[in-house]
């Protein structure tokens, strides 16, 4: 699981090591909404992740455990919400994680005996997927042009990977539907559209609307030169509907973690206070027939 970002890239499975310490670049990009195409906001999200993994594995690491399959920053665990199945159906499995990070998500389903692949547009990202270990294939490559052939899997998951960041979701869950098998199922989540048109803050402040809800221009972090640094695309919920249905998948269930007593911690804008007010995730659970 990661958040934020995705997208491109098609290499070969990560079978090298490197080192994990990187020297970060001391720059503050400008914030802005603007239009970004697939190529834009996939170079820019690849390269963002390849600077910033170290210091998102070193803050949100022991939240998300080493093999502990989240869906979000509330802390929804696939064990109680078996949104892929009961575990015990997940044995013998092929699921292919999309934006996998670290593996985290994929060595919980190693461990229920299914056999996961995670693929991530960040070798840096899959690098401390190395790190951690745990033998589960690595795969980095764009979630819009999988290096799979057609009916390689059985279930596919991404929790907040790829789908926020990419400027064509609909390609994403086409190419998600070509490598599943008949009756396989896509489960993703992503930040909740309405989250657009509250303030990104944890306190009070990102209590008050401050957009619009139907404002779909992407938001872009840019250099001096104005080349996107980061990006990210709103849809609205009836635009994830329809970008299901687009997909060729049927949408069986919406899930809109509520936030639980024991989670007292602020992840960004996530925070107990607006978790009890409105939903911070959106989670799809989508069908191939």
């Amino acid at each position: 699981m990661t958040l934020p970002g995705r997208v491109e890239g098609t290499s070969p499975q990560i079978n090298t090591r490197e080192p994990i310490i990187q020297e970060p670049e001391p720059f503050e990009p400008g914030a802005t909404r603007r239009d970004a195409d697939v190529t834009e906001s996939s170079r820019a999200n690849r390269s963002w992740w390849d600077r910033n993994a170290d210091d998102y594995q070193t803050e949100h690491g022991t939240f998300l455990g080493d093999d502990r399959f989240v869906w979000g920053p509330e802390g929804l665990d696939e064990v109680e919400a078996e949104l892929l199945g009961p575990p015990e159906d997940l044995k013998g499995k092929d699921v292919l994680e999309i934006g996998a990070g670290a593996a985290q998500c994929s060595r919980w389903l190693a461990a229920q005996g299914a056999r996961p692949v995670a693929l991530d547009l960040s070798h840096r990202q899959l690098q401390h997927a190395l790190r951690i270990g745990g033998g589960v294939p690595l795969v980095e490559a764009d979630a819009g042009a999988l290096p799979f052939a057609d009916g390689s899997f059985d279930l596919a998951c991404s929790a907040y990977g790829a789908l926020p960041f990419v400027a064509d979701p609909v390609r994403v869950l086409r190419d998600v539907h070509r490598v599943l098998r008949p009756g396989g199922r896509f489960v993703f989540s992503v930040t909740h559209p309405v989250r657009w048109a509250f303030p990104d803050e944890p306190g009070p402040e990102g209590l008050s609307v401050s957009a619009s809800y139907f404002d779909r221009t992407p938001y872009v972090e840019q250099d001096d030169e104005g080349r996107a640094l980061y990006v990210e695309h709103h849809r609205t919920v009836g635009d994830r509907v329809r970008d299901v249905v687009a997909g060729g998948f049927r949408l069986v269930d919406l899930v809109e973690p509520q936030w639980p007593a024991w989670n007292t911690q602020e992840w960004g804008g996530w925070s107990p206070l607006r978790g009890n007010l409105i939903p911070g995730t959106a989670i799809f659970v989508c069908l191939r027939d």
